[in-house]
């Protein structure tokens, strides 16, 4: 389909990255550099967690500051970026009412890496809540359904983390990679590589599964992001690594 917009997954890691200069932010400026821009930008955010599911529906957004314990320098940024009602009624209707309006404003799985990719925050943004009731197929199948935003010139894009076990996570942001969460990063990789959805569907099947995403909020981003990926769409590595032993920070770009 002429004018379909790429996908994108993003690793949003630490809130640090807010500020920060490194291969991982250089890596998500230069990515928007070469992304058509779009009409608005919906977020699959690891940090809404709702019973059923809600898309944001502000005309202008807040921003949440949903971490603790950081420098002031990160309370003090802001992203008002606007809203977009218009979109949030075209992600209700796609998902057969299932995806309620809500005024929320952004979390950090959306304004961390949206204020390094789109500062000018111009661009409007709304997130889409992840409905902790919901099976990873119906995750995925729901993303499906919102396929067509593609072709609106909506950015889709899915922020959590491929790896995520904050309970054993190391806080030296440069620990040594812990090689179970290399195997599955790894894993995770190959799969995307082969399309095959349903084995990262079925994920938790994984003998490394639950270490790696011992709850589901930062894996299902994912699935959403290579739900609505159309035949013939390659997907681009923009960034990989592990921070803090554990933390897997890939990134990837579905379709051009």
């Amino acid at each position: 389909m002429a004018g379909r917009l790429p996908v994108l997954f993003i690793g949003h890691g630490s809130p640090l990255n807010i500020v920060a200069d490194n291969g991982y932010t250089r890596d998500l400026e230069a990515l928007a550099a070469r992304l058509p821009r779009p009409a608005a930008i919906l977020v699959v955010s690891a940090h809404w967690l709702t019973t059923g599911t809600a898309v944001g529906a502000d005309v202008r957004n807040l921003t949440i500051y949903d971490f603790f314990g950081f420098p002031d320098e990160l309370y003090e940024k802001k992203y008002p970026a606007p809203g977009s009602p218009a979109v949030a009624a075209r992600v209700r209707a796609l998902s057969g009412g299932r995806a309620a309006p809500v005024e929320r404003g952004l979390d950090h799985a959306a304004w961390a890496p949206l204020i390094r990719m789109f500062p000018a925050a111009d661009v409007p943004v709304l997130e889409l809540s992840l409905d902790m009731t919901a099976s990873a197929a119906e995750h995925y199948a729901l993303g499906r359904s919102l396929a067509p935003l593609r072709g609106d010139g909506v950015l889709i894009v899915g922020s959590g983390n491929i790896v995520h076990n904050l309970g054993i996570i190391d806080w030296d942001e440069d620990a040594p990679v812990a090689a179970w969460a290399a195997e599955f990063d790894a894993w995770v990789a190959a799969c995307i590589a082969a399309r095959r959805h349903d084995d990262l569907v079925g994920y938790l099947e994984h003998p490394l599964g639950k270490m790696a995403a011992p709850t589901p909020d930062h894996f299902l981003p994912l699935l959403y992001a290579l739900a609505v990926q159309a035949e013939g769409d390659d997907v681009q590595t923009v960034h990989e690594g592990i921070k803090n032993g554990t933390v897997s920070m890939r990134c990837l770009q579905i379709g051009a």
